[in-house]
Order: structure tokens, then C-alpha cells, then sequence
């Protein structure tokens, strides 16, 4: 499962309303090869559910995953920090083993 901190719920939401997105537009979270780390985190908004997406809502925030991100993210909190060392979405993510200064790529 994929878990969504308050403050993560709180910024999806006022982002789908920014864009006038409805509730058919899911969160989609996605591992793609790149950044300083070797694998690279991916958001955005997807209408579409795919056959082998995994879907989770968490405190009403619908999110899917393809199955080959999955493998990287099962069990990772998505959060967002809005503070002075940085402001956007994090994923704590228990499967990385290694992750860069900014946070955007992780190796396991």
C-alpha cells in the first residue's frame, strides 16, 4: 500500500481544484531510471487506470501505481514539506537504501 500524509492530501487537493480536475483524476506515482541515485520518483495526475495498476486510496486520495513502480514503493508515505529546507512532495520510502541530498532519486 501507498499511504498519503496530511499535508500530502491537503496539496493534492487544492491542486486538482487549481486545475479543475474531478474525481476521475488519480494521483499517479511512478519509478523511472535516472537522477544522481540511479531511480527517479514521478507525480501527476492520470484519468486513466491501466489493467495491471495498483490502486490505494488513503484519507480520500486516490492513488495508482503501475506494477513495476509498485515493486519500489510498497509501503511508502507520500508527504509534502512546505519549509525552509525545501518545499514539494517527498516519498518515505522504507525499500531505498541510499537516497540523494534533494530527495529525488533513491537506489535500493
Amino acid at each position: 500500500m501507498i499511504t498519503v500524509s496530511d499535508k500530502a492530501k491537503e496539496k493534492v487537493v487544492k491542486l486538482k481544484q487549481d486545475a479543475q480536475l474531478d474525481d476521475s483524476f488519480r494521483l499517479r506515482a511512478s519509478v523511472a531510471g535516472g537522477g544522481c541515485s540511479g531511480l527517479s520518483y514521478n507525480l501527476d495526475f492520470d484519468d486513466e487506470v491501466k489493467p495491471m495498476d495498483q490502486e490505494f486510496e488513503d484519507k480520500g486520495v486516490k492513488v495508482v501505481v503501475d506494477m513495476k513502480s509498485f515493486l519500489y514503493l510498497a509501503g511508502t508515505e507520500l508527504d509534502f514539506s512546505d519549509g525552509l529546507n525545501g518545499k514539494g512532495f517527498f516519498f518515505n520510502n522504507p525499500n531505498a537504501s541510499r537516497t540523494c541530498g534533494c530527495g529525488d532519486s533513491f537506489s535500493v
